[in-house]
Parts: C-alpha cells; structure tokens; sequence
C-alpha cells in the first residue's frame, strides 16, 4: 500500500516533475500542512521550510515531491497564480 502511494508519486523515478495540488491544512505555528495532489488526492506532507511563497488552505499550488526518512514531502511549493 505504501510502495503504491510513492511510486504514485514518484511516476517513473521522476522525483524532480511538477506536481498540482491543493493546500489542505497549513498551520504557520506548527510549522506544516498537507497538500492535496491534483491527480491521485493522495495527501503530502509540506514545512515551512520548503515553501518559496506563502501559502494558505485551499490555494492551489505547484510543488516537487522528494523522498525524506519519513516518507514523501513536497519541496519548492510556490502559489498557481
């Protein structure tokens, strides 16, 4: 089940492809949020630290996924405009 959600992720090993989503939660004191991948609904982990723009709940983004020791996190989050 969970090598499924990654390579559903992941595609082909593409870690660097762009993926689409929305933010579902985000919580500035807490530092982290999840994001709601645009074609599967799989939910991914994004901190504070991996944001380019400011983001907010239901903005819909653009992001890279790479692989953490906790599993999948969005990284390069930037706001669709």
């Amino acid at each position: 089940m969970i090598k499924d959600f990654i390579s559903r992720l992941f595609g082909s090993k593409k870690e660097t492809s762009l993926k689409e989503g929305t933010v579902k939660f985000f919580n500035y004191k807490k530092g982290y949020g999840f994001i709601t991948v645009k074609d599967s609904g799989d939910e991914i982990f994004v901190h504070t630290k991996n944001l380019i723009d400011k983001i907010r709940e239901k903005n819909k983004v653009t992001f890279t996924v790479e692989k953490s020791p906790k599993g999948p996190i969005a990284t390069n989050v930037r706001v669709v405009k």
